[in-house]
Parts: structure tokens; C-alpha cells; sequence
């Protein structure tokens, strides 16, 4: 058996655990973890099992020989901002990793037929506008706003989870696995803002597929600025290009106000001195950071994962039997494709 060791460290990042952490829970010495990370030596199956009890995980899916592992090294696609603590993202990074590998183990047993693809195009070839509106135009698009953006991404096969990240200075990460990409996005974000993510990311993943470019998040921005808001159909619609009107716009593109104007800025509708004067405006009604009305857009809401679960149950299986096949311990509190547990409310 081989890679334990990648996999173990991405596990044990994506639970937010030290070594001293894991040690303590499996009950082990920290330079046998440490050998165990690095590939050193291979524990034993008792010590297997607790190291995967400990992680959530079932003993197969810690020691399979992952065909995704060469991938674990290399950076996610993330939207956030140039402040975030690096803790707090390699740890996010390190969660998407481990969705994808659990994701990678269902695929191998359960197969998706999406009815559209994420297409990839060479950014040196194709701007990011250009890049946007073919997809929409692949996607069949309607002409204007994108209502239900998670539905379409869920139909060219994009798995879609939500986590509360802690903090609101990361939005969303992705990277591809085999066919299917994978998107993780910060459930406490305001729908218009996870809008916005929603499209950044699919930017990375149509136009940064082992492709390294001079600057991703700029190419990216353009992208979701195209893909969700289309010139030709936008610029009519800004001017004037005051607040009240881009509260109204807000409600019918389904992106922020900010957003909005940053779009007639670059489509050269407003100048600099406009875009000082924006902000300030914008500042001393506190709505730079808690925009108003985004409460009141319809929600985007992933369902892919919990219909994968559904179908699995429908077919017969146990909730340990789907555990088991995406690699989690029956119990673990990370399987997204468990039954939901209702909660009982005081009334």
C-alpha cells in the first residue's frame, strides 16, 4: 500500500488538527505520525484503525492507493482576500482536497451523467470575456440575468458543497477531479456575494486547468463580471449610474451593488473621481461591507450531493452502506451525503 502519507496529512489539515492533535486521539507517538506523513513507514492495522476513527474515515479509504494523490500538492483555485491568515485557507484547501478524494472514491461506483460539461479554453487564446459567453452560449443560456446559477453548474456536472468557513474573508475554492469539478463556497456569504464566487470559480476552472497565467483573479473577475452580467445587455441598463438605481439592478442581476458599478467602471461609464465618490457614499451608510435587499434574492441553494444520497437510499442502501462507499465512517459528522437530521424547534 502506498500514499498514506498525503492523504493522512490532508485529513488531519482538513479537520484543523495538529499532529500533537491526532497523536492524542489515535493514541500514537508524534514521530510515528510524522514518519507516517512522510511516507516513511506504513502503520500497522490496529494503528490504521484508530488513525481512521479518528479522522472520520473508513480504514479502506485511508490506505487505498488514491489516483488523485499527485494532485493533493498542488494549490486550489480560491477567492479571498489578500489579508487571509494562510492558516485559514491551507486549511480550506486541505477540506477541498479531501472532498475530492471522498467524491473521487463514490464516482468510482456510482456514475453521473451530467447534461452539460464545464468547457476549457487556453487563456492565451481567449480572453475571459470570450471564454464567458461561450459557456453561456454551450450552456443555452437566456439572453440577460443567470437565475439559479448553482442549477446550471450542478448540470454540467460541478459538485457544489457549502461550509461556514469562520470567516468572511474567504468566499469559495475549486479544482477539478477527473471530469467533475468541485467547488467549496462559504455558506455564510451573502447570496449576492456567493453569486458572484460561483462565477469566479468557474472563471479558474474553464480558463486555469493546468494552465499557469501572470494573473488568474484578475482573468477570473473578468469572467464572472461577463458571464453574469453580459455587456451588451448590461450597459443599456446602469445609467444612471446613481445608488438607488443599482439597488434596483441588484434585484434583477442578483449581484451586489458594488459589483454593479465595478462593471460600469470597467465598461468606462464612470470615472475614477466617481468611483472615490461611490465608496465614500456607499461607507457612510454602512453598506460597504452589509449590502441592503441581498436577503431578498432568491437563494442558490447546491442539491446535487443530497439527490446523489437520496438515489443511493432509494436503490436500497443503508446510510453506513453510502458511508462506506464514499469512504467515511458511519458516524462521521463531515459525510454531505448522509440523511439529514431534522431538528426539533421550540414552538
Amino acid at each position: 500500500m502506498s500514499g498514506i502519507g498525503d492523504v493522512l496529512e490532508t485529513l488531519r489539515r482538513a479537520r484543523g488538527l495538529t499532529q500533537a492533535d491526532l497523536c492524542a486521539k489515535a493514541e500514537i507517538t508524534q514521530a510515528a505520525l510524522s514518519r507516517y506523513e512522510n511516507d516513511q513507514r506504513m502503520p500497522d492495522g490496529d494503528v490504521v484503525n484508530r488513525l481512521a476513527e479518528s479522522l472520520g474515515v473508513s480504514t479502506r479509504f485511508l490506505t487505498r492507493d488514491h489516483a488523485v494523490r499527485g494532485a493533493l500538492a498542488v494549490d486550489a483555485h480560491m477567492r479571498r482576500q489578500r489579508t487571509t491568515k494562510a492558516s485559514a485557507w491551507r486549511k480550506l484547501e486541505a477540506r477541498l482536497n479531501a472532498h475530492r478524494l471522498h467524491v473521487s472514491v463514490l464516482f468510482e461506483d456510482v456514475s453521473m451523467r451530467a447534461e452539460q460539461s464545464v468547457p476549457t479554453f487556453d487563456p492565451i487564446d481567449t480572453t475571459p470575456a470570450q471564454a464567458a459567453l461561450m459557456v453561456r452560449a454551450q450552456w443555452r443560456l437566456p439572453v440577460g440575468q443567470v437565475r439559479n446559477l448553482t442549477r446550471w453548474l450542478e448540470a454540467a456536472g460541478c459538485v457544489i458543497l457549502e461550509e461556514d468557513f469562520g470567516t468572511s474573508r474567504i468566499d469559495g475554492l475549486s479544482q477539478w477531479i477527473g471530469d467533475h469539478p468541485v467547488l467549496l463556497i462559504n455558506a455564510g456569504a451573502p447570496i449576492d456575494r456567493k453569486r458572484l464566487t460561483l462565477a469566479h470559480e468557474l472563471g479558474h476552472l474553464v480558463l486555469h486547468n493546468g494552465v499557469a497565467t501572470e494573473d488568474p483573479e484578475r482573468e477570473a473577475n473578468e469572467f464572472a463580471a461577463e458571464f453574469l452580467m453580459p455587456e451588451h445587455v448590461i450597459k443599456p441598463d446602469l445609467r444612471p449610474v446613481t445608488i438607488g438605481h443599482l439597488r434596483d439592478l441588484k434585484r434583477v442581476w442578483g449581484v451586489s451593488m458594488q459589483a454593479l458599478f465595478e462593471r460600469a467602471y470597467s465598461l468606462k461609464q464612470v470615472s475614477a473621481a466617481d468611483r472615490t465618490s461611490f465608496y465614500k457614499s456607499m461607507n457612510a451608510r454602512g453598506w460597504k461591507t452589509t449590502e441592503p435587499d441581498s436577503d431578498r434574492l432568491a437563494p442558490e441553494t447546491p442539491q446535487l450531493i443530497t439527490a446523489i444520497g437520496d438515489t443511493l437510499r432509494a436503490r436500497g442502501l443503508t446510510d453506513g452502506e453510502i458511508a462506506e462507499l464514499a469512504g467515511f465512517s458511519e458516524d462521521s459528522a463531515d459525510n454531505p451525503f448522509a440523511k439529514p437530521t431534522r431538528r426539533l424547534q421550540a414552538v
